[in-house]
């Protein structure tokens, strides 16, 4: 299928979210409420887009900050379709996650409620000093439920996991995204920890790593 203009993008995630077969229920509720908000970049493989991102991730966060009841996240679609496999695109997903702490890092600092360290069971990404999850999706992805047509990277707000783990529905939720996956995929992703038993860093790109494996994100200002 040729996708060419950007409403048809942003038409074709939302459908690979709504579709029976995506596991996650946290984004189809998010859809349904319209928050999920959608930013289509160019070059997955050059910083040259990354301050326009940022810029769109703090008008994010300041519209999260203002009304963050239920779900929200933030995808950015890399239009670049180019044919790599996972290690190439996980290698290309530090080095754009990165790029983007590197420049936030002169003007923001690190978010204080989740650690700096990439090997913390505590860590968490963060930008505009507001730690996120990170969801990468690409055609090449070996977890079938993450096998969308382009490269992309979705920016979940790690408070909001927080709120529901202290109203007690997060528990469920995590348990029916695992059931929904196994159901998709034919066994849970190895790589699937509770916060706070390892770091979530083997989580962001969906494949699978073994003890030896380094992260190759640096810690910046904190």
């Amino acid at each position: 299928m040729i996708l060419q203009t950007d409403e048809t993008i942003i038409d074709h995630f939302y459908s690979f979210i709504e579709n029976d077969s995506f596991p996650c229920v946290g984004a189809k509720r998010a859809l349904v409420k319209k928050n999920i908000h959608v930013m289509l970049a160019n070059r997955f493989d050059s910083s040259d887009g990354d301050n326009d991102i940022l810029k769109y991730a703090y008008n994010f966060i300041g519209k999260y900050r203002e009304n963050g009841e239920g779900l929200h996240s933030m995808a950015i679609i890399f239009k670049d379709r180019s044919v790599m496999d996972e290690a190439r695109f996980e290698k290309l997903m530090w080095r754009r996650l990165q790029s983007l702490r590197d420049i936030d890092a002169a003007e923001f600092g690190y978010d204080t409620r989740v650690s700096a360290d990439p090997l913390s069971p505590s860590f968490s990404f963060s930008i505009g000093e507001e730690a996120f999850f990170i969801v990468a999706l690409h055609p090449s992805s070996s977890r079938q439920g993450r096998r969308f047509s382009y490269p992309t990277l979705v920016f979940n707000p790690h408070s909001q996991f927080e709120k529901m783990r202290e109203n007690g529905t997060y528990s469920r939720m995590r348990e029916v995204n695992r059931e929904r996956d196994i159901k998709l995929s034919g066994s849970i992703n190895p790589m699937l920890r509770d916060y706070g038993e390892a770091s979530e860093i083997f989580q962001y790109s969906g494949a699978r790593h073994d003890a030896e494996w380094k992260c190759p994100f640096k810690k910046t200002n904190i």
